[in-house]
């Protein structure tokens, strides 16, 4: 007799400074369940009702064995697709039947994805001050712990000197620093050619203080004009970086010819993609080096090892996008993937916190900067639905996305 979905619920929670969304499927076998992660933590309660309202009814008496084609129906039946929102949902489903596969066979999903191809998978952090001394001192920290691969910024992609993500300039410092004409309206101002000088000298201060024994790695986060952002790419090579990430917005593209046949700084690009035409021009041309989408984003496990297994062909290497707004089942579930890929190039990893752990028992630890699976059948993870409801929902403003030329246009960030 085969087993059956039984229920699908989606569960929102806030364990640390982002909204998460996993989605917990349960079988007609008792105590047999799967968790995946759902997380579009910029519109996570319209992931909420996508699942309950939309998928859940599709998917209630469905054999869980059959994860392909339930992949490929839930992907179909909205007639439009390759949207964030029905690609995130369809996630949390597909991981979280991974996940029941794996406790069926007793067997951890990279066991079912073919098995090891390494014990640890090395992980990059983020690093990020006010100035090249209290950059190179974070990056410093991460050294001491074990780290060999460290993303570094200063600042907020060129907003100011003195900037976080979390708190941009007050509107009176904004007018001062960026010359704003009368009248313009609040965001997060940033200047592009301040931002490349300012990358420029951080990367002159690191490279002559810390050495060229650590792989230091760059997000330009899509905020340059096109022909800036082929310049900034030329004068970068010096520094050997390890990738420089998004250098383009998804809709230019095409420029990645042009830096190609102008330097050999190694490039990774994909975080916003949500479907296949977006990357496969890029990995079957050759035209970046690493490939860096959010799994959640195109729709969960069952499309990512199809992706590692095309870039594989073509040289390029992954380096799934995994920030601190994914659930760590997420980062479980990309752990899954790339102990089993030939194509690994890295991970980036976010770090969990204390509230996090307690609300998803069985995250994967790292330990000298290696990520490591903990071995139990399925992803090895968990959600503590009682944890989880001490951290609810908050309603809160993304003010880095209210970004703003000097002039007082808003653009993309």
């Amino acid at each position: 007799m085969s087993v059956t979905i039984r229920d699908v619920r989606a569960i929102l929670t806030c364990p640390g400074k982002v909204n998460l969304v996993a989605v917990k499927v349960e079988t007609s076998e008792p105590g047999l369940y799967g968790v995946g992660c759902a997380t579009f933590t910029q519109r996570a309660t319209v992931v909420v009702k996508a699942v309950e309202d939309y998928l859940k009814p599709l998917l209630i008496g469905r054999d869980v064995s059959q994860i392909e084609e339930i992949w490929q129906f839930l992907y179909g039946n909205s007639y439009w697709r390759n949207g964030p929102v029905l690609n995130n949902a369809i996630s949390g489903v597909d991981e979280a039947l991974w996940d029941i596969k794996g406790k069926m066979a007793n067997m951890p999903v990279y066991e079912l994805l073919g098995g090891r191809v390494r014990m640890g998978v090395p992980v990059y952090r983020h690093c990020s001050g006010c100035s090249p001394e209290e950059v190179e001192d974070g990056l410093r920290r991460f050294m001491e712990e074990g780290y060999r691969y460290v993303r570094v910024q200063q600042g907020v992609y060129g907003a100011s000197r003195n900037s976080s993500m979390d708190s941009p300039l007050a509107d009176a410092e904004t007018a001062r620093q960026f010359h704003t004409p009368e009248g313009a309206l609040a965001g997060a101002y940033f200047d592009p050619k301040e931002y490349m000088r300012i990358t420029l000298r951080l990367f002159d201060h690191i490279r002559s203080r810390v050495g060229w024994q650590i792989e230091l790695l760059h997000d330009v986060h899509e905020r340059l004009a096109p022909i800036d952002a082929v310049g900034f790419a030329k004068e970068m090579e010096q520094y050997k970086l390890f990738f420089l990430e998004d250098l383009f917005a998804p809709e230019q593209i095409d420029w990645f010819r042009m830096v190609r046949q102008q330097c050999a700084t190694p490039l990774a690009m994909g975080e916003l993609f949500n479907n296949a035409n977006e990357w496969t021009p890029l990995i079957s041309n050759r035209l970046i080096d690493f490939i860096r989408v959010h799994i959640s984003q195109i729709g969960g496990l069952t499309p990512a090892k199809k992706l590692a297994s095309t870039c594989e062909m073509f040289g390029v290497r992954t380096a799934w996008h995994g920030p601190n707004d994914i659930t760590p089942i997420g980062v479980a579930a990309h752990l899954h993937v790339d102990l089993t890929s030939p194509s690994f190039g890295i991970q980036e990893f976010a770090g969990f916190s204390d509230n996090e752990k307690a609300v998803f028992p069985g995250c994967p630890e790292v330990r000298g900067g290696y990520l490591y699976a903990n071995d139990r059948p399925g992803l090895g993870i968990d959600i503590d639905e009682a944890a989880a409801a001490k951290f609810p929902y908050q309603k809160y403003d993304d003010a880095w996305l209210r970004t703003r030329l000097p002039d007082g246009s808003s653009v993309r960030a």
